[in-house]
């Protein structure tokens, strides 16, 4: 037999590389293939068996016309990587087809083939090989269309499955590769990232019970960061580990109780709060059975009470639907989660010179469709911009924040609060939880900030006790009919277990530095300033040689910068006049104490009221910090203090050069505070 093959496979090399397309029909090759292909399929033996190593595939293959699919081993155009092929191709599930053009030298175009087994292709073919567009249709009513490169589904292309299941994405190398949506059957929806075959990077999950998934996957499963959110309203955000809840993460149900801590294979491990939906508090033990309330020597014990008294009234309102900010709110929460889980699972890796530049922000789009790279969503179509965010995720570990907590605060159930009115800025002010401030900006502020953000990152590395307001991120939001609104995101200067009773913001300027609000309107919500404050501030020695010096440190660093007209927030916690108020202390953990006293947060103070028959003495708590620090001295502010120049004295108007308001800035807060030296 071998011998008949090899005296006749000449004949037909020759009569093939001899033929034109017209002769196809009735050319000796395609007899001869046909006879060997019914020997083949008699006799169960492979086509290698039948061909000898010399004999020249490409006549062979041209003939036959067979096709290859994941059960099927390709033909390939040279006889060394046959046998290894047809050997590891049972294993192989990938989207290949070696397909040949007819028995003669054909230009690469379009052409439709028809095989003897009822599978069909149709598309472009370079050489033998399926290479650009093309669409193969199996017997069994499998289909691909797309692009090919070199026999296998390469580039953007659709793949249905004959049980209705459909992936519309990209391929490489025959494989699910890159980012794509896979529906299946049963009403399942998963778009996102893929790696050969499998869903591995960030991508999101439908489940057709109406539970929903966003976040990281490995492996087919859920690993790193990610939110669940189940059709009945709970809620998962947190760290995931092989499919199941593991690591550090917040569980909240749909009626406010919330779980926060650490889980192992599912279930809660170790030290956890749990808040009920009427603001109580407890911190749990989970071991061993089950859980434990803590000691309270330890922990907190359960109170009537949460941590932030729920008798002081919150700042402005709450943003629901209906509320003219409500569509940004959602933007901006659908922006914010999409950047920073993009960015969590990513190792930590050195700053570079180009993560603080142009080259260091990105656009992306996001269609109310959704896309390959975002999810579907009920708002207009917008893009989101996100400025230097490496720098950001860097600055938000140096600044001790949670990226799960981050996302939460910011996305999660509990609507942001407008406090808009709090300003006289003009801009937009957004309150997510009492921890974070989201603030709109004008486009030369954006401008100032990116002058000086990489002083302002070295900056508060260097001094891990800055008052500077701690940013954690900058981003733009572009609407579809063109309106661009700029936002910034800071830690909140009030963020505390205590609740603030009266809040200043000083300048160290005097000319209309008073609040214009009647006294009866005042209440806690009230930002009062300079001319309004009527105390002045013992702390213990060591507290004011540190508060003194880093205020020097800072002011130094935005008299540098050319920064001037910034603020000092300063909120005050009364602690006498309650008796839970004389509880403060003791409902704070006994482990966390010696990081709840930093520079600026939670500060124990004696406040004298500036009296002549004797000052007022009252214990306090100080929170305060450095904010606005995005106004250079620019012509709009030279034109300003030229103005009121003309009007008052100059040297009590905000508007001075940087170093003067330094200056000026520094010698105000030296006298309201002061050594205790009782």
């Amino acid at each position: 037999m071998e011998r008949v093959i090899m005296s006749f496979a000449e004949a037909v090399n020759s009569a093939i590389r001899s033929e034109t397309s017209s002769d196809l029909g009735t050319s000796p090759a395609r007899s001869f293939a046909s006879l060997i292909d019914s020997e083949i399929r008699s006799s169960n033996a492979s086509i290698a068996d039948f061909i000898p190593s010399p004999f020249p595939l490409y006549a062979f293959a041209s003939a036959l016309n067979l096709r290859t699919r994941p059960d099927v081993a390709p033909l390939f155009t040279n006889t060394s990587s046959l046998n290894n092929n047809i050997d590891c191709q049972e294993d192989k599930e990938d989207i290949e087809l070696h397909g040949v053009p007819p028995v003669c030298n054909v230009s690469p175009g379009t052409v439709e083939l028809s095989l003897p087994n009822g599978d069909i292709f149709s598309g472009s073919l370079s050489g033998n090989v399926a290479h650009g567009n093309g669409k193969y249709v199996w017997s069994e009513g499998d289909i691909y269309e797309g692009e090919w490169k070199e026999g296998k589904a390469c580039g953007k292309g659709r793949f249905t499955w004959s049980s209705g299941a459909t992936y519309e994405g990209e391929f490489v190398s025959g494989s699910m590769h890159g980012e794509g949506t896979l529906v299946g059957v049963d009403g399942d929806r998963y778009s996102g990232a893929w790696v050969s075959d499998m869903k591995q990077g960030f991508g999101e999950e439908r489940y057709a019970n109406g539970d929903v998934y966003e976040g990281w996957w490995r492996c087919n499963l859920q690993e790193g960061e990610g939110r669940y959110t189940w059709r009945n309203g709970n809620e998962y955000f947190g760290e995931w580990k092989g499919g199941v809840i593991s690591g550090k993460g917040v569980l909240v149900w749909d009626n406010g109780n919330r779980h926060e801590g650490f889980w192992e294979n599912g279930l809660p491990k170790g030290r956890a709060m749990f808040t009920w939906h009427d603001g109580t508090t407890s911190c749990m033990i989970y071991g061993g059975g089950g859980w434990c309330e803590s000691d309270v020597n330890l922990q907190l014990q359960r109170s009537s009470r949460s941590l932030v008294h729920r008798n002081v009234k919150m700042p402005g309102y709450p943003i629901s639907k209906g509320h003219k900010n409500y569509d940004l709110m959602l933007i901006i929460q659908m922006g914010i989660r999409f950047s920073v889980g993009k960015l969590t699972p990513l190792p930590f890796r050195e700053l570079r010179p180009h993560d603080f530049g142009p080259k260091g922000t990105f656009w992306i789009r996001f269609p109310p469709e959704g896309s390959k790279f975002t999810p579907p969503h009920q708002s207009v179509d917008f893009r989101w911009k996100d400025y230097c965010p490496v720098v950001f995720k860097h600055l938000r570990q140096l600044f001790g924040i949670d990226p799960a907590d981050y996302m939460l605060a910011i996305c999660g159930n509990d609507t942001l609060r407008d406090i808009s009115s709090l300003g006289k800025s003009g801009s937009f002010i957004f309150l997510a939880q009492n921890r974070f401030i989201i603030k709109t900006l004008k486009k030369s502020q954006v401008k100032v900030l990116f002058r000086m953000l990489p002083g302002y990152y070295h900056h508060v590395r260097r001094y891990e006790n800055s008052l500077l307001t701690k940013i954690l991120g900058v981003h733009c939001v572009k609407h579809s009919w063109g309106q661009k609104t700029r936002f910034i995101v800071m830690s909140n200067v009030f963020c505390s277990e205590y609740p603030i009773h009266q809040r200043f913001d000083l300048k160290g300027s005097s000319y209309g530095r008073y609040t214009d609000k009647p006294l009866e309107e005042i209440d806690e919500t009230t930002t009062l300033k300079d001319l309004d404050l009527c105390f002045f501030f013992r702390l213990q020695q060591s507290w004011l040689e540190g508060v003194k010096q880093q205020l020097d440190r800072d002011c130094e660093f935005l008299e540098a910068e050319g920064i001037m007209d910034y603020s000092f927030l300063i909120g005050l916690h009364f602690r006498d006049g309650s008796s839970q108020n004389q509880q403060d202390m003791e409902l704070i953990p006994i482990i966390d104490r010696e990081n709840l006293f930093r520079l600026g947060t939670n500060m124990p103070a004696i406040a004298e009221r500036v009296s002549k028959d004797g000052g007022e003495v009252s214990d306090v708590i100080l929170c305060f910090g450095i904010v606005n620090i995005l106004q250079d001295y620019d012509i709009n502010k030279k034109l300003e203090h030229a103005y009121m120049s003309l009007q008052v004295d100059p040297s009590s108007i905000s508007a001075v050069d940087a170093k003067l308001y330094a200056e000026r800035f520094r010698y105000f807060m030296a006298k309201i505070f002061v050594e205790d030296k009782r």
